[in-house]
């Protein structure tokens, strides 16, 4: 039995596979140009110098337990 969800942009039931979460390619274009002209965006803030210290210094000590196992 297939489980039957609703169209993100036009609200009809998607029961095509091919374009889910759409119901079909013209919902599924529709969306992929909202994102192309700016309608849906990812916010994001600006990151200061402390903050790129902070992130270097994480990804230091992650690679350090990838290569040493778990740090105790």
């Amino acid at each position: 039995m297939v489980k039957l969800h609703k169209c993100p942009i036009c609200g009809k039931e998607t029961d095509d596979e091919k374009y889910r979460p759409f119901c079909s390619r013209r919902c599924a274009d529709v969306d992929l140009g909202r994102w192309f002209n700016g309608t849906y965006s990812v916010p994001a803030t600006e990151l200061d110098e402390s903050d790129y210290e902070d992130l270097e210094r994480e990804l230091a000590e992650n690679a350090g337990e990838k290569e040493n196992g778990p740090l105790e």
